[in-house]
């Protein structure tokens, strides 16, 4: 299980993961920040992007900020942050 650390922007025009900034994964989704839409639409987004399912992501830290710490079952923190292009 592996931790990444991502700058989350919500209320954005589409979803993207925009790429790493210093360190960081910063993502943009289109849900707004009520009742944990932008984190459910951020675990579904990095899903998709790492090949685990959506409930193998959650959001361990940072909850109701933009920064955030997510952990992803089933990938060790090299092959997480492999994947999440984070390392080159």
């Amino acid at each position: 299980m592996g931790e990444l650390h991502v700058r989350l922007q919500p209320r954005a025009k589409r979803e993207e993961v925009v790429g790493p900034r210093d360190g960081v994964l910063v993502v943009r989704v289109t849900a707004p920040p009520v009742d944990g839409r932008a984190n459910a639409a951020l675990c579904k987004l990095l899903g998709r992007l790492l090949g685990v399912p959506p409930s193998s992501v959650a959001v361990v830290r940072g909850l109701s900020g933009r920064d955030k710490v997510v952990r992803v079952d089933g990938l060790d923190d090299a092959a997480l942050r492999l994947r999440a292009g984070l390392d080159a």
